[in-house]
């Protein structure tokens, strides 16, 4: 019996082919030629990559018999992942292998403005020796802000409390015992711009937290402060730091990403005061050869027919085919229990499974419910493999539990989170039909039918007439298309629920009209991102 063909389209480490073995046929190509890629995909099983290599929905196409696509790092930039999933092939990457890279290039950072290492090397090359200019700062009883206390978080404030510094961290999703188990203080954004020396950002990037740090952000900072965005690009508005910093208005920025890469132009890489490196955070010999041997044993699990944890489209392995539907059900019940709960910090996660799918090893549920939770959460790509680590790491218990007995549909899935204040959000769903369409059948105890699609907006309110025409003349008014809508109450003139779904994002300011004009307990948007 022939081996499965690994196709090798960019340098890997050598540590990357070891760990394919001896049960692979490997062959190699230029994956930036992009004729010899199309015709060297024709005969592979699996292609690993970087990111150089283009697997779009040309290339996927050119082997229906494709299984696996490995990305040898953690971005998926230069993946069709929707054309990978549609065409049933697998896609991995190595989400965990680049976090000491980055957390030690953060801190080379806030070292460098410190201490002006990179503007004082420059003076001294050119020939000038001016010790007085490049004054610096000691880091020993300074104060670090971190926004976004995650993974590479929590490394860089183990370090940087070995210089003497107090951290402190925004973070709405992490809890007080976890932030009191690393030795932080918990804050708002207001205050960590506001007390802090030097501030760090690890935040995914998401329509909330692009340009998140702004204008009024910047002027809300010490004029003294330095700022460092080793995360994603676009995070920092980066017209409005330039300003910043030719104003004095802060004292300096390290920056690693960018809005577009290579930045378009050089507004912010020629500002005073700033250290830029070209997108370095996975740039470290240790981090490539972690993100190959990961995602070879990937490969190796996936084309032995196991199940693949760190999958980022589907879960593969032994699942049963009645299982494997509601993989992606889950994912985005976990998301929508991730809005509903809005900035509360999540303790315990509850996953109650009813129904047939009883009689069956659901535990793949477990994990998909906590990546869906985490999807728009945290800075780091969510897998099967690092979902329960980030809730160990938030101090998040999950558990799982099944049921014969399904009420009104044949199987239901629900999952209900525990917030810190003792609060409780909950959200149920099913597939339905023969076409196995998604659904939310339940929210907060709310009695609902509503097929998932990409946008939703729910609202909470007391029960009265005039309701629906009064956000229905909001919603037209601000362009916003209704796709559908449904109503749940208990009781006439009591509260009742509203899930209407849109064609497209609602504008916040739009949300708060809404609210307004309802008299809402409470109004807001779920996006759900599609796996």
């Amino acid at each position: 019996m022939a081996k499965p063909v690994v196709l090798i389209a960019e340098e890997l480490s050598p540590a990357t082919v070891e760990a394919l073995g001896p049960d692979f046929e490997i062959r190699s190509v230029d994956g930036t030629d992009r004729p010899a890629l199309l015709a060297a995909l024709a005969g592979a099983d699996a292609v690993l990559i970087r990111s150089a290599t283009r697997m779009d929905a040309e290339a996927i196409a050119a082997n229906p018999q494709l299984k696996v696509i490995a990305r040898a790092g953690v971005g998926l930039d230069n993946v069709d992942i929707k054309a990978a999933t549609e065409a049933g092939v697998m896609v991995v990457n190595a989400p965990t292998s680049n976090i000491i890279s980055a957390a030690e290039l953060t801190i080379g950072h806030i070292l460098s403005l410190a201490r002006h290492i990179p503007a004082a090397h420059a003076s001294l090359a050119a020939g000038e020796w001016k010790r007085s200019k490049y004054t610096g700062t000691e880091l020993f009883e300074k104060t670090l802000g971190i926004i976004g206390l995650g993974r590479i978080g929590a490394l860089i404030t183990e370090r940087m409390q070995a210089f003497g510094m107090e951290v402190i961290a925004y973070d709405p999703y992490v809890t007080a015992a976890r932030a009191q188990q690393l030795g932080v203080r918990l804050v708002s954004l207001d205050e960590v711009l506001a007390e802090s020396d030097f501030i760090t950002i690890h935040m995914p990037k998401t329509p909330e937290t692009t340009g998140m740090i702004a204008g009024p952000q910047l002027a809300a900072m010490k004029s003294t402060a330095y700022i460092v965005n080793v995360a994603r690009g676009g995070l920092i508005d980066e017209a409005a730091l330039a300003q910043a910093l030719r104003d004095g208005q802060i004292a300096g920025a390290g920056i690693d990403v960018f809005s577009s890469e290579p930045p378009a132009d050089d507004v912010l890489t020629a500002a005073p005061n700033i250290v830029v490196t070209p997108h370095l955070g996975a740039s470290t010999d240790e981090a490539q050869e972690k993100a190959g041997v990961s995602v070879a044993r990937s490969v190796r699990l996936a084309l032995g027919g196991e199940l693949v944890p760190d999958a980022v489209n589907v879960a593969g392995g032994a699942i049963d085919p009645f299982v494997r539907p509601g993989i992606a059900l889950v994912e985005k019940l976990g998301q929508i229990l991730a809005a509903v709960a809005g900035h509360g910090a999540l303790t315990d996660l509850e996953i109650d499974v009813r129904g047939e799918l009883a009689a069956y090893d659901v535990s793949v549920y477990r994990l998909a419910a906590l990546k869906g939770y985490f999807t728009n959460q945290v800075t780091e790509n969510v897998s099967y493999v690092n979902a329960p680590l980030l809730a160990e790491q938030r101090g998040i218990a999950s558990s799982l539990s099944t049921a014969e007995d399904s009420r009104d549909y044949r199987n239901t899935t629900t999952l209900r989170g525990v917030l810190s204040d003792g609060t409780t959000v909950e959200v149920s769903g099913t597939l339905s039909g023969t076409k196995m369409v998604e659904k939310i059948i339940g929210l907060n105890g709310y009695d609902i039918e509503v097929p998932i699609a990409e946008h939703h907006v729910v609202m909470l309110y007391t029960d009265r007439p005039g309701i629906v025409a009064a956000y229905g003349r909001e919603f037209g008014e601000a362009g916003v298309n209704i796709a559908g809508m449904q109503i749940a109450r208990r009781s006439a003139g009591g509260q009742a629920l509203t899930i209407v779904t849109v064609d497209s994002p609602v504008p916040d300011d739009v949300l708060e009209r809404v609210r307004g004009a309802i008299d809402a307990d409470d109004v807001r948007e779920i996006d759900i991102v599609e796996a």
